[in-house]
């Protein structure tokens, strides 16, 4: 029988087995790659064996490859003639190659778009040449009239007024610095060039051209004070010493002034050549045209300034041709029509009166308004800013019933109280409630526009007028 063996022992005996089965299962596997390892080995042998074969192969083949041709690389590296051929067909590869792109470039130059950039080009040249020039008028505008003028103006003897020289130079200087800054942006341009971009420089300049339609709308009022101004001797001949200036060139300060008035116009004709040489699928063309429409419009806008201002003179010389008499103050241009209508006057000072015109002048500082009475006893003429503007009239007032009590309303007061006079009242008839409106309306406005801008002295009392003749023609 079989001896009892405690369980431990059983145990141990196990995992004896089973390590030595695993230990059988890997001396197998070793065995395995040790065989694996020796083919490899004899396979590697092997290839180095062919390698080094056919190394020999490739030796004797070029052996014999150099015994049946010995003397062909080197003719080709050595043979002076080849080189030559060679660097003949290299020159004239170079040779076509340029004349391919010399025709190309000479049919781009001869080619309309060629052209048409060509003259796009000078037309930019031209504007920054007449840009220097302007600026370089203006300058002298400033720098040898308007400040020397203002420091004459300064002294203790002045030959000219503050107001005068504003009203002659106006805002000259901030035009200059204006087109200063625009001159800058245009040589920056130049500098870029071929890359020229000019949109942008334009949409920072058209905001600020409102200030040439001021500066139009005085300029005929600017040379007439520089006209009065000159009649002072003093000034006359201290404005001929700045004219001899070298840096005029014998040109007179009303040259200078008009030199602003064709700038607008002149960008306008060169926006107009810049877009007839610009493709319209330029990147630049939209923004161009925009410059030019504005630029147009502000045209427009001075062109109808000055067209009202010549209607205005139209009107007033054919007012004062029905006056039997004359009138000569409505011969003075700065004198703007307002209205004219059927309007009987009825006064104890004037005899009946009808077509009146009333008047205003709008012009600064002498912005003013007077009445016309031709046959009245204060000599023919009132004073606004003695006047009183009575609308309705009282049934208690005299003046009323001295114009009739059937006029529905119709009839308007104005008083006079001349300083150095008697007072006295003129009824004027309106021949509607709407033409009242109207009449008084504009009075009111022509008397409140005196007053508001204070200017009550007597020296502007004679610069507008309404106009009421004693006789048409």
């Amino acid at each position: 029988a079989q001896p009892f063996l405690p369980s431990s022992y059983s145990d141990i005996m196990i995992e004896r087995e089973i390590l030595m089965q695993k230990y059988i299962h890997l001396v197998q596997i070793l065995e395995t790659e040790k065989i694996a390892a020796n083919q490899l080995r004899t396979q590697l042998e092997d290839q180095d064996t062919e390698i080094e074969r056919l190394k020999a192969e490739i030796v004797v083949l070029n052996k014999a490859k150099e015994r049946m041709f010995p003397f062909q690389s080197n003719q080709e590296e050595e043979d002076p003639d080849i080189k030559k051929i060679k660097k003949v067909q290299s020159f004239m590869r170079g040779w076509l190659c340029r004349r391919k792109w010399k025709i190309i470039v000479q049919d781009y130059i001869c080619s309309p778009h060629a052209e048409s950039m060509r003259k796009r080009n000078q037309i930019v040249f031209n504007m920054v040449e007449a840009e220097t020039e302007y600026v370089h008028q203006l300058s002298i505008l400033v720098n040898c009239f308007l400040r020397p003028l203002r420091m004459a103006a300064s002294s203790k003897k002045p030959p000219i007024s503050h107001d005068d020289v504003s009203s002659i130079f106006l805002n000259s200087e901030t035009i200059m610095f204006l087109h200063e800054i625009f001159h800058q942006g245009l040589k920056a341009r130049i500098a870029n060039w071929p890359t020229l971009v000019l949109a942008d420089l334009f949409d920072i300049l058209l905001p600020m051209l409102n200030i040439y339609q001021e500066f139009v709308r005085n300029h005929q009022y600017s040379l007439q004070v520089l006209a009065n101004c000159k009649q002072n001797r003093d000034f006359d001949k201290l404005l001929k010493q700045y004219e001899y200036n070298a840096g005029c060139e014998g040109r007179m300060l009303e040259t200078f002034l008009t030199y602003p008035m064709f700038q607008i116009p002149r960008y306008i004709i060169t926006l107009h050549e810049l877009l007839a040489h610009t493709p319209h699928e330029h990147v630049e063309r939209k923004s161009l045209e925009f410059a030019k429409s504005k630029l147009e419009e502000l045209s427009n806008r001075m062109m109808h300034d000055e067209v009202s201002d010549t209607e205005n003179i139209r009107k007033n010389l054919a007012i004062e041709r029905m006056i039997v008499e004359g009138c000569d103050i409505l011969l003075d241009t700065s004198q703007t029509f307002v209205r004219q209508g059927s309007l009987p006057a009825f006064s104890a000072f004037v005899q009946p009166s009808h077509l009146p015109a009333l008047f205003h002048d709008f012009s600064p500082p002498r912005s003013g308004s007077l009445i016309q009475l031709p046959s009245s006893s204060q000599g023919g003429t009132l004073s606004l800013i003695e006047c009183t503007l009575i609308e309705e009239l009282d049934a208690s007032d005299e003046d009323y019933n001295a114009a009739g009590q059937g006029f529905s309303h119709l009839e308007f007061k104005i008083v006079v109280e001349p300083p150095d006079g008697q007072s006295f009242c003129v009824v004027l008839l309106a021949p509607s409630r709407q033409e009242k409106a109207a009449w008084t309306s504009d009075i009111s406005q022509c008397i409140d526009n005196i007053r508001c801008n204070g200017l009550m002295t007597s020296v502007f009392e004679e610069n507008s007028k309404v106009s009421v003749p004693h006789m048409i023609k």
